[in-house]
């Protein structure tokens, strides 16, 4: 199942939404016109490190926020744009403009110290707009759990559309992000070398602290 529009209109033009999108293509197009050696040094000084983070967290603190805008490959940040083009205008709309980037950065860095507890001393970079937007979608089911989501359904080689409840959307990617963090945790304790992958304890983390902080941040407050 993959979203491709939600059913639920706004009445703002969502800035911050946009400019977000904006930042995080351009950021990216510097990358891949990065040599291999430029991009390596690229991503050391602005990815999360954990051992770097561990050993020198008062230098490295920046990059919570400056890894939000890498990303690894082309599908990362595809996809990545995708949720936050549906559902962040909403969430942008609830929170009014500056509560909401203050809200996404807020989700992202706390999600990147999600990710960083469970390796704290792992020299592989963390990086990706996946633990704001996991706030934003936290946000979003308890906001709007009724909005219905076009959704692009593969069935083997059938490909259908149907409408579905944000809340089983969300809460199919929570629930598939914790069963695979559990297994990611198992295969790290069964090899005896560390390996890279998906950070799903930062898509975890950050959903669980956007539930938190968006009703503080007004997710809930009258028109």
């Amino acid at each position: 199942m993959f979203p491709l529009y939600d059913e639920n209109p706004t009445r703002i033009t969502p800035y911050f939404t946009y400019g977000l999108i904006g930042m995080n293509i351009l950021v990216f197009l510097h990358e891949v016109s990065l040599s291999n050696a430029r991009l390596n040094l690229f991503l050391s000084q602005y990815a999360v490190i954990p051992q770097q983070l561990t050993t020198n967290f008062s230098q490295e603190w920046i990059t919570l926020f400056t890894s939000q805008f890498l990303h690894g490959g082309w599908w990362h940040l595809i996809s990545n744009m995708l949720f936050l083009w549906i559902f962040g205008n909403n969430i942008e709309e609830r929170l009014g403009h500056f509560r909401y980037l203050i809200f996404y950065l807020a989700c992202g860095a706390l999600a990147a110290l999600c990710q960083w507890f469970i390796g704290i001393n792992s020299e592989i970079p963390s990086l990706g707009a996946s633990g704001s937007i996991s706030g934003v979608l936290g946000a979003y089911i308890i906001r709007f759990p009724q909005a219905r989501v076009m959704t692009l359904v593969f069935l083997g080689i059938f490909i259908t559309t149907i409408r579905v409840p944000a809340l089983v959307i969300i809460g199919l990617f929570f629930v598939q992000n914790v069963i695979s963090g559990l297994v990611s945790l198992q295969t790290a304790a069964n090899m005896s070398v560390e390996s890279g992958g998906v950070a799903y304890w930062a898509h975890i983390g950050g959903f669980v602290f956007g539930i938190i902080l968006a009703p503080l941040f007004g997710l809930f407050r009258r028109d």
